[in-house]
């Protein structure tokens, strides 16, 4: 057995919040790191005349009102900033602490600190306080200070993070991890993840941000510690060799008259769709076209819309040809219930459609019903993230007559399950929330199995295989065309199914797994369609779902 990698942890404060206690204590009782070292820092707050001090208060005074405001109106459960104790999850851990040389924005350690930090050999310093790090602290761990990085690699003040996305309305909220260098503006990247905006409140968007970020340490120590020194560090400059520029402004907390001219715009969109909502709701629809020749149809405005009745939706449509007739299957939602179960409708080549009919029903939540042949049946994955399983079920009378035949994971919540056989495998593409507070639009896990019922699927090392919300969740059957393999995904960076992504499959085996974006789908060419998120197609027909505004009085 390996032995564990070697971890300290730079704080300002025993008192850390809530996602870096859980990210700590993940890392300490896992089997790949352990943490032997705090290193707290005990240099005082740098001091500021008393005019400087009440005159910099004073321009961020809208700022912090409303921050404070917030904590009140959007409480977020659980809250990834509540103060957890150090001490209490690492009670023998040896802690030093150091006074740091403060250098405008810059902490310096004093020599003796160095070696006293290298004494403990440690493979990783982990930046969770201190300010702006320089100087040969940066080399006091084998393979360096690991720092997290939010929104963007100019705002390194945690409690900034999340806050400007939200402001000026930007689709994803950025985090990363990186290895710090002497040029604080280009460390080297270890890992990337985007998740979506919160449309109105920072601090939940802050709070889904941290618990997503919880990950991204544990994950890349871990790999760390499987693949060894030359394999890690080869993957990191290879994922660093393209150049990097920042081109925005230089973020700090916004002074009152900024955030006037930003909230104002920002809430008055609220108060928009607040108005809207009383005439107008959103409503999932499908969306047809056949053509002449089998392939599918490439042009979104000439497909024609199924739209039911204002009590329900109708979303994620996957569809057989069997006996000269098309059957779609969908997820029907009925409002009344908040719950939705599986139905089928038929289309004929003339696309007439019958109207759907009930066939699987669960107390929990049933969606995204993936039915694919296999073996000269048909089986169907429906998404049953709710029930935190991964269930399949086998049809005994098509297509109405279905019964689960296995449950391939279990105590996961996992949303949109897609599958492929390729190479004599099957492949289990799903989106995957770790960690509870945390985002189901953001990260793709990807499991293989040589057996379709096993119950023990393989994780892919590269887990997860994309964390960004602009392509992660799966959005229909993964299709061939031209020899080359692609991937419907969606994109949810403005809001939840916003449009689709169509991903070239470059690379899928055992160890490795590549993607680019080969189309943007977005609900352009209709005024009244708001959203799109999930493509499928056989032979001739060629299914879609939308999001249409619709009146309630009308």
């Amino acid at each position: 057995m390996k032995d564990k990698l070697k971890i300290g942890i730079l704080i300002d404060s025993y008192q850390i919040p809530n996602w870096a206690f859980k990210m700590l204590e993940r890392i300490g009782g896992s089997n790949y790191a352990e943490i032997i070292l705090i290193v707290k820092n005990d240099a005082p707050t740098p001091s500021k005349n008393v005019y400087r001090k009440l005159r910099d208060n004073f321009q961020i005074f809208l700022f912090v009102a409303l921050m404070r405001l917030e904590n009140v109106v959007f409480r977020t459960e659980p809250n990834a900033f509540e103060a957890k104790e150090i001490r209490q999850l690492a009670p023998n851990t040896p802690c030093i602490t150091v006074n740091p040389i403060q250098k405008e924005f810059s902490d310096y350690f004093r020599d003796d600190d160095i070696e006293r930090i290298k004494s403990y050999d440690l493979d990783v310093l982990v930046k969770l306080g201190f300010r702006i790090l320089n100087g040969k602290v940066l080399t006091t761990a084998r393979y360096g200070v690991w720092s997290f990085h939010h929104s963007d690699n100019q705002i390194d003040l945690e409690e900034l993070a999340g806050c400007w996305e939200e402001l000026e309305g930007r689709g994803e909220t950025g985090s990363f991890l990186q290895i710090l260098t002497e040029d604080s503006d280009n460390g080297e990247v270890l890992c990337r993840s985007y998740s979506q905006t919160d449309s109105l409140s920072i601090n939940r968007n802050r709070n889904v941000l941290f618990w997503g970020t919880l990950s991204l340490l544990p994950r890349k120590l871990k790999e760390l510690h499987e693949v060894g020194e030359n394999e890690f560090l080869s993957r990191i400059r290879r994922d660093n060799q393209h150049p990097y520029f920042y081109s925005r402004k230089l973020y700090t907390a916004p002074r009152n008259r900024e955030l006037i001219g930003l909230a104002f715009r920002h809430y008055s969109q609220f108060v928009y769709r607040k108005i809207r909502s009383v005439f107008y709701f959103d409503q999932w629809i499908l969306l047809y076209d056949i053509n002449r020749s089998e392939r599918f149809s490439w042009s979104f405005w000439r497909f024609k819309k199924i739209i039911p009745p204002k009590d329900r939706f109708w979303a994620d449509p996957f569809v057989i040809y069997k006996n000269n007739q098309y059957y779609v299957f969908i997820e029907e939602f009925l409002y009344r219930r908040n719950k939705a179960h599986i139905s089928y409708m038929t289309i004929d080549e003339k696309g007439r459609s019958s109207d759907p009919k009930k066939i699987i029903e669960k107390p929990y939540h049933l969606s995204y019903p993936f039915v694919f042949p296999y073996n000269n049946e048909f089986y169907m994955i429906p998404e049953t993230g709710s029930n935190r399983t991964i269930e399949l079920y086998k049809c005994l009378e098509f297509p109405d007559k279905w019964e689960m035949v296995s449950i391939l994971m279990k105590n996961v919540r996992a949303y949109d399950t897609t599958i492929l056989r390729k190479d004599g495998k099957w492949w289990l593409f799903t989106n995957i929330t770790e960690n509870e507070g945390a985002s189901s639009f953001d990260e793709l896990f990807l499991f293989y199995s040589t057996d379709l019922f096993s119950e023990n699927w393989t994780p892919h090392p590269k887990n997860p295989v994309v964390s960004d919300v602009k392509s992660a969740r799966p959005a229909g059957r993964i299709f061939s065309y031209n020899g080359n393999i692609y991937r419907p995904s969606q994109n949810s960076s403005k809001t939840y199914g916003f449009g689709m992504k169509i991903n070239y499959i470059v690379t899928l085996d055992e160890t490795e797994y590549k993607e680019h974006c080969a189309c943007d789908i977005e609900p352009l060419w209709d005024k009244g369609i708001v959203a799109t998120h999930s493509f499928n197609f056989v032979k001739n027909l060629t299914v879609a779902d939308a999001k249409l505004k619709r009146s309630k009085y009308l």
